[in-house]
């Protein structure tokens, strides 16, 4: 049966007769590409992002509406902190710092905008959505400190212009970096794990203030505190308090307005996905009919799956900044979808998968969906639940690591971490009438 495996055709609907054995025995490789998809689009305002993802700022783009996003995060504290000949009065100054890789970000880069932090004033709550409102959870008459800001560097030197990401820096007061240092000496387990941490401090508030021209995408926050000491007068040093992580609560607060034009498509009936916290596509998968295609087609014989293959094709909205659609894409049982997210899992191809956009073909390859047709085939006697047929299309990041051995071997890239689409704007038209969904099997007929 294995070998049945390795035959290859390009035809669709043809059965192609490979000779005859010892047996007496024929050979058949079958495609079928007949299958139809429906499906339609609803509005998903609330998800749990599970992102280090930042995204600050506002932009509107016509033909895809106006985005609004700021961020609330609890902080990793430093396991140790720098206390040998330094004392609370020979800390000098302190500042939160937010890395961005250049270019990731959307929008007009030159408009100067305002970034305004403020310290929560209570813990977050665990699990946190997308449509957060942090009203109640800090204090809008004191500010933390706030800066203004640029996506370009065009007034930096050439040594700055030529990093691979920028920083945007707020002065926050000396006394909360003093204030660490005195609960460090007097508390040292305030220091042992973020949810300690957070009962001392519960995170800080990050919001724009002034301007709409662009998001940023930050990828890392972090509170850097300066001091001196007595024994090394003239010497400046410095040392990272905390840093926003995986491990902590926080979220990006996200306010998404679709233009008038995608909102007359989704009413026309046309399937779309928008992110972040946009629109995802309903759609309809025939996998009954590809089950009883297959049952009817093997009879008498000996078959064997060889894939279950389905590409997507879209059409990209034309919109101000090029709002291109989504880098990747989620295709879950849609009864399994909040499942998914909130136990913080990887695709397993038989509940759920997720392809890469192709820029050049425009469109998405689910390529390995042999897994979800075997479980009805051999697990539910060939009948699909509506579970197995109702499947949901959403944008979604995904983190990889690449390992390489040696100079000698192929570097291996295992996906770590999926996650709603949260890092910068997306949108797409799904070409439900021109996706295509194909079954390969081989049957074996013994005369």
């Amino acid at each position: 049966m294995a070998s049945f495996a390795m035959l290859l055709a390009t035809a669709s609907c043809v059965d192609d007769t490979i000779g005859s054995s010892l047996l007496d025995s024929q050979t058949a490789l079958i495609e079928d590409s007949s299958f139809t998809l429906t499906g339609s689009t609803i509005a998903n305002h609330h998800l749990r992002s599970r992102s280090t993802k930042q995204l600050i700022g506002i932009v509107n783009s016509p033909g895809y509406g106006t985005l609004e996003s700021d961020v609330v995060t609890q902080f990793m504290p430093a396991l140790e902190l720098e206390d040998d000949d330094v004392t609370v009065e020979t800390i000098d100054s302190c500042r939160l710092s937010l890395y961005i890789s250049t270019g990731d970000f959307t929008g007009d880069s030159i408009v100067p905008m305002r970034m305004t932090a403020y310290a929560l004033t209570k813990s977050l709550p665990n699990p946190i959505y997308s449509d957060f409102d942090p009203t109640g959870y800090y204090d809008p008459s004191a500010p933390l400190g706030s800066a203004t800001y640029s996506a370009n560097a065009l007034q930096q030197s050439d040594s700055v212009q030529s990093l691979g990401y920028r920083c945007v820096v707020i002065p926050l007061p000396v006394e909360l970096a003093r204030s660490m240092f005195e609960e460090y000496h007097n508390n040292p387990a305030t220091f042992n794990s973020p949810t300690a941490f957070a009962q001392f401090f519960p995170g800080i508030y990050l919001t724009n203030t002034y301007g709409q021209g662009h998001v940023m995408n930050f990828k890392a926050t972090q509170l850097d505190v300066y001091y001196h000491k007595a024994s090394e007068p003239g010497t400046a040093l410095a040392q990272v308090y905390m840093t926003a992580t995986p491990e902590v609560v926080y979220n990006n607060n996200i306010k998404l307005t679709f233009d008038p034009a995608v909102q007359q498509m989704v009413d026309d009936g046309e399937a779309l996905v928008m992110g972040p916290a946009g629109l995802e596509a309903q759609l309809r998968f025939p996998i009954q009919d590809i089950v009883d295609n297959y049952r009817a087609r093997s009879k008498n014989g000996l078959a064997v799956i060889n894939s279950l293959e389905f590409t997507l094709p879209v059409e990209e909205v034309e919109n101000r900044w090029g709002v291109a659609p989504p880098t990747h894409l989620l295709l879950v049982k849609s009864a399994k979808k909040d499942e998914f997210f909130e136990a913080d899992t990887l695709t397993d191809n038989k509940d759920s998968f997720y392809a890469e956009y192709d820029p050049v073909t425009q469109s998405y390859t689910f390529n390995d969906m042999r897994a979800y047709l075997l479980d009805i085939l051999n697990n539910k006697n060939g009948v699909a639940a509506d579970e197995d047929m109702f499947l949901t299309l959403t944008p979604i990041d995904v983190t990889t690591y690449t390992a390489q051995s040696s100079y000698y071997t192929t570097a291996t890239t295992t996906v770590t971490k999926i996650a709603p689409a949260v890092s910068k704007p997306s949108i797409a038209r799904i070409l439900l009438k021109k996706a295509k969904i194909k079954l390969t099997f081989s049957r074996q007929f013994i005369e």
